[in-house]
């Protein structure tokens, strides 16, 4: 299992938690995604067997939020 933190653009609706964490948790590999609203950012544990830390990224631009860094451990 790795781990992925994601800095994004800061939050503005409570809405943007739950569209995030959903897309996420509906994905194979992804064991835990969290939205930090607060600090704008997203962190993510998932199996790099399944899915990378690429594949997350896209799918969080996907729903029309930017990410502006990644860090993977």
């Amino acid at each position: 299992m790795r781990k992925a933190v994601f800095q994004m653009e800061p939050f503005s609706c409570p809405s943007c938690i739950k569209k995030i964490e959903n897309t996420l948790g509906k994905q194979a590999g992804v064991k835990d995604g969290i939205v930090l609203f607060h600090s704008g950012k997203v962190r993510v544990e998932f199996d790099e067997l399944q899915i990378s830390d690429q594949q997350i990224e896209e799918l969080i631009v996907k729903l029309g939020y930017s990410v502006y860094s990644r860090k993977v451990a």
